[in-house]
């Protein structure tokens, strides 16, 4: 898109939206258990406000023959302003934050004897240190179902709340701070030198070009398109139904594929196949490059295929060979391929940016120029400068509570990695739903051992990981990416970092409140909170594992890490060596992933459909039938939106897409 300028009614739209969703997710998402209004890194809510606004736009300004309220640009403002705090009040913070601090104190009893082990390692003020309080989380205000919002509001025990939140709101500012600083550092090289592929921004962006074009009605009814809009709409208006109304027929969007595989034998690793017909990831996976959308489904194959070579030579390591780990999905010993293979694409990642990354230190220290370049929000000076102070505010946040230095620095150090390198895979692989296979703690323990941390920072590494670190399925910093992305092209990027900044902080505070009245309204029981309560437990449970029973260094783990390192620089000298190379790195990261499971056969439909069409129809067919895939996409959240507003209404809802 061409550079333009944006004005303060588009900020101020996007803050509005953005605290909106805040303050509706909690209730939505985990009351009523309905389709997730912020789920992912292409959030429902914000995009389908995008649509309706750009056709409200355009359609007024046609009747009254007058300038639209907003420009593309504008629109695209307010989308990526909502996109970017959408996942602040589900799973990018707060969806286990409140259990995960309050665990020890609820759930601590005479068998686990947590009291005795694990609480007096728990720093006081991480800790709401009230049992009338925490039950009151737990249980709900008596009579609180008949209270007003507001009434709850005011009985809610703030003071208990103000230590607790205090402590932990410093560590989530420095956080961000963290990852704004190390977006704009590396915004520059992504964006511009390397002219990185965005797939999940193409459709808002040719959206938004045709409403600069004036053209919506022509994007809008083209017969591509429409095509590809009526497959979801027919697909999910049937499945809806059949909740509501049993007697209407389902069509199944998941097959059981692992009866047909035998559970012995090279074939023994799909043995729990399934074929996910999603038609939005479908679309995705076709405005992916095809060597990415190739390497995706291709390794993940590959991954089953291990799985069964090794049991057929012998060598099928029993699960308790991993030892106690903290990784979301990790299962099998050769899924911890991914420690070695996260490190060195992280290595290879700063070796692409050398040269920028030296400039960036030019400019830090005075040699170079202090102004913003390009895609950047800020001078390149004053996010090296943000990053180091965050870091150093960070470290200083952890020492306070007892975390020694050498141990924090390296932990945060690992937390950074993991997540440069899972931005980079969901931003380039346009994967709007992502997990982690290992838990960056897993590495540190394998390497070091649990005696590297001690028992408080053992149980502290945890806590800080669980709150921020672990569920990146709604992680911040590939939002902030894909908003340096839309601000290239934007000339007043103060404003529009600036509303990013204002969106955050609000956005945050707005989750905390909405969550706490929430939990005090209908009590944290009466929620739908079943695998938040089990994955925070679970945490606290291997904590006190190997603080009974220490752990040294796991060569089983540091074996296959050895592995996944090496097959990593592999493919990336051969990526960066050979033209004709048919897989790209990312593939390999993604290949134990639980979201892969899902997304494979997505990925598989859109590149064989890419590749044919491209094969034999060129770019002309190309462009003509991308506009199918986009209706699929658009079709696919469309209905999502649909049955949203349906599940608030009938207080049960139909999932169109994968929470």
């Amino acid at each position: 898109m061409k550079s333009s300028s944006i004005r303060l009614r588009a900020v101020a739209a996007g803050l509005l939206s953005g605290v909106l969703l805040c303050l509706a997710t909690p209730y939505n998402n985990m009351y009523l258990a309905a389709t997730p209004l912020g789920g992912g890194h292409f959030p429902l809510a914000p995009f389908v406000l995008l649509v309706c606004m750009t056709v409200f736009v355009a359609s007024l300004a046609r009747l009254t023959r007058s300038k639209p309220l907003f420009t593309g640009a504008e629109l695209l403002t307010a989308w990526m302003l909502c996109v970017v705090v959408s996942g602040v009040a589900y799973t990018g913070l707060m969806r286990t934050f409140l259990i995960n601090i309050t665990a020890l104190e609820h759930f601590a009893s005479p068998g686990n004897r947590w009291a005795e082990t694990l609480a007096p390692l728990m720093p006081q003020a991480w800790a709401v240190g009230d049992t009338a309080a925490v039950e009151l989380l737990y249980n709900g205000l008596p009579g609180g179902r008949g209270l007003g919002w507001l009434q709850v509001l005011e009985a809610v025990p703030w003071k208990a709340w103000t230590a607790p939140l205090a402590a932990w709101g410093s560590f989530i500012a420095l956080c961000v701070l963290v990852m704004v600083c190390t977006v704009n550092i590396f915004s520059r090289q992504w964006i511009v030198n390397e002219r990185m592929n965005f797939p999940l921004l193409r459709l808002p962006y040719l959206m938004e070009e045709s409403f600069q074009e004036g053209r919506v009605g022509r994007f809008f009814s083209d017969r591509f398109l429409l095509l590809g809009v009526a497959i979801p709409v027919l697909l999910h208006t049937l499945n809806g139904l059949s909740l509501y109304l049993p007697t209407v027929p389902q069509v199944p969007t998941v097959l059981l594929a692992g009866p047909y595989f035998a559970k012995t034998g090279l074939f023994s690793g799909f043995a729990k196949l399934k074929l996910y017909f999603i038609p939005a990831y479908i679309g995705f996976a076709f405005l992916t490059s095809r060597q990415i959308s190739l390497s995706f489904w291709m390794f993940f194959i590959m991954g089953g295929l291990l799985t069964g070579a090794l049991s057929m030579v012998g060598l099928q390591v029993p699960q308790s060979a991993l030892g106690v780990t903290f990784g979301p999905t990790l299962t099998l010993p050769e899924e911890t391929q991914m420690i070695g293979a996260y490190g060195v694409f992280f290595l290879f990642i700063v070796w692409l940016a050398r040269h920028h990354l030296l400039e960036v230190l030019r400019d830090a220290f005075g040699r170079g120029s202090s102004q913003p370049k390009e895609s950047e929000w800020i001078s390149a000076r004053t996010s090296f400068w943000g990053f180091a102070l965050g870091g150093a505010g960070l470290t200083a946040w952890c020492a306070w509570f007892g975390m020694p230095l050498a141990q924090t620095v390296i932990l945060l150090g690992i937390f950074l990695v993991v997540l440069v390198v899972a931005t980079r895979v969901i931003c380039q692989g346009g994967l709007a739903y992502f997990t982690l296979t290992a838990a960056p703690l897993d590495g540190l323990l394998a390497v070091f051992g649990s005696g590297f941390l001690g028992g408080a920072s053992l149980l502290m590494a945890a806590v800080i990981q669980k709150v921020q670190f672990l569920d990146l399925r709604e992680s911040l910093m590939p939002s902030l990416v894909h908003a340096s992305k839309v601000g290239e092209n934007i000339t007043r990027k103060r404003l529009y970092f600036l509303g990013i900044c204002v969106v955050l902080g609000v956005g945050i505070v707005a989750a905390f409140v909405a969550m706490l009245v929430l939990c005090h309204k209908v009590g944290m029981r009466d929620m739908q909170v079943e695998w938040e309560t089990a994955s925070v437990l679970r945490v606290y449970e291997d904590v006190q594992k190997l603080l009974e029973a220490p752990a040294g260094r796991n060569n089983w783990i540091l074996a296959f890490a050895a592995v996944g390192a090496a097959v990593m620089l592999g493919l990336v000298l051969c990526f960066q060596r050979f033209y004709w190379w048919p897989l790209h790195p990312v593939g390999y990261l993604t290949m134990y992933s639980s979201s892969m499971r899902i997304l494979w056969f997505s990925f598989f439909l859109g590149w064989l459909c890419n590749q044919v069409t491209l094969r034999y129809g060129g770019v002309e067919l190309f462009n003509r039938v991308r506009m199918f895939f986009i209706g699929l996409i658009l079709g696919d959240f469309l209905m999502g939106g649909v049955f949203a507003g349906v599940g608030l209404w009938m207080g049960q809802s139909y999932q169109v897409l994968p929470s």
